[in-house]
C-alpha cells in the first residue's frame, strides 16, 4: 500500500505542482481545499478534504493516515473575509491536527526574510508560523521562497501585461531593488524531495538569477517584444496607479506592504540557488503567451 501525502491547495497554484510531482512518485494523494467547487484537475487519483478549520476534529480525519503534510496555505493581503491572522490562526491549527493525527512530517512554504519584530504582516506572520513548526516537535523542512514564476503566476505575468497594454512603465524609486524568483516547478521538485526526509531543515528556495526590479520589468520587456521606457515614480504615485489599475481590472495589483517589501530588499538572500530553472530562459519559451491576459488574485479566490 503506497503512502498518502497531503498537499494543500493542490487545485492551485504551487500545490498543483507539488501533487504532480508526488503522483508520479507513485503516492496517494489527498488535497485540503477552500475549492471544492472547482474541477479536480488530477480527476480520482487526489481525493478532495475540505480545510474544516472550524470543526478540528474533522479536520485533524482528513489527515488521519498521512505520512507528509505539504503546506502551501497563505493569503497575500488583507481582503474581505481574509486576512493573515486568520492565515495565521488556521495555519497553526492545520499544524495541531496534523500532529494529532500522527503525520509526521510537515513541508511548509514561507518566505525570505520572515521575522517575528517585521512591520509587515506578511513576513511577521511567516515569522510566527515557522517559530510555531520548530517547537511542534514535529519533523519539519521550511522552503523560503521569494517570487514563484510559472505559467500560473501573477506578478511576472501581471508585468508582461502592462508591458503590453501601455506605453511606459513605472518603477517604485530607483527599481534598484532585488529579487530570485524561482520556478514553481523547481519548488514542487524540492519539496517532494524533502517530504522524503527526515532532517529538519529551513532552505532558501530561490532561482538561479537575481534581478533588480528594473532589470526584470527590462529583461520581460526585451523577451516579449515590448521595451518600453521605464521611469522612476515615487511609491505613493506607484501605490495609486496600482490602485486605479486594480480598480480597471476589478483587482488588487499591489499592496503598500508589498512595494515596502519590495523595496527593503525582503526577497533576498545571500544563499546558493535551491531551483535550476532560469527566469530568462522560461519567459523566452513562453513569450507568445505571457502577458496576454490579466492574472486576477481576487479571482482565484471567488
Amino acid at each position: 500500500m503506497s503512502q498518502i501525502h497531503v498537499v494543500t491547495g493542490a487545485f492551485g497554484y504551487s500545490g498543483q505542482y507539488i501533487a504532480r510531482r508526488l503522483l508520479a512518485n507513485g503516492y496517494e494523494v489527498r488535497t485540503l481545499t477552500n475549492s471544492l467547487h472547482k474541477p479536480n484537475p488530477f480527476g480520482e487519483r487526489v481525493k478532495a478534504f475540505p480545510f474544516h478549520f472550524d470543526e478540528p476534529e474533522k479536520l485533524t480525519e482528513s489527515l488521519r493516515g498521512a505520512k507528509v503534510l505539504y503546506n502551501t496555505y497563505w493569503v497575500r493581503f488583507n481582503h474581505d473575509g481574509f486576512g493573515y491572522e486568520t492565515a495565521v490562526a488556521n495555519t497553526l491549527a492545520l499544524v495541531k491536527a496534523a500532529k494529532e493525527a500522527g503525520v509526521e512530517r510537515i513541508v511548509h512554504v514561507s518566505i525570505t526574510n520572515p521575522a517575528l519584530d517585521s512591520p509587515l504582516e506578511y513576513f511577521s506572520g511567516k515569522a510566527r508560523l515557522e517559530q510555531a513548526l520548530m517547537e511542534s516537535g514535529l519533523s519539519y523542512a521550511i522552503l523560503r521562497p521569494t517570487v514563484l514564476f510559472g505559467k500560473e503566476d501573477i506578478l511576472i505575468n501581471n508585468i508582461a501585461w502592462m508591458l503590453r497594454k501601455f506605453p511606459l512603465f513605472g518603477v517604485f524609486g530607483d527599481g534598484r531593488y532585488r529579487l530570485q524568483p524561482i520556478y514553481v516547478d523547481d519548488l514542487a521538485q524540492i519539496a517532494v524531495a524533502q517530504g522524503e526526509s527526515r532532517d529538519n531543515v529551513v532552505i532558501d528556495a530561490i532561482g538561479p538569477e537575481t534581478f533588480t526590479y528594473r532589470q526584470l520589468v527590462e529583461q520581460i520587456g526585451a523577451v516579449i517584444g515590448k521595451k518600453r521606457p521605464i521611469i522612476s515614480i515615487p511609491p505613493s504615485l506607484g501605490y495609486a496607479l496600482g490602485w486605479l489599475v486594480g480598480k480597471l481590472v476589478n483587482d488588487v495589483l499591489i499592496t503598500r506592504a508589498e512595494i515596502e517589501g519590495l523595496m527593503s530588499d525582503l526577497l533576498l538572500v545571500e544563499s546558493l540557488p535551491a531551483g535550476q530553472t532560469r527566469l530568462t530562459e522560461w519567459a523566452r519559451r513562453n513569450a507568445e503567451s505571457l502577458g496576454r491576459r490579466y492574472a486576477s488574485e481576487l479571482g482565484r479566490r471567488r
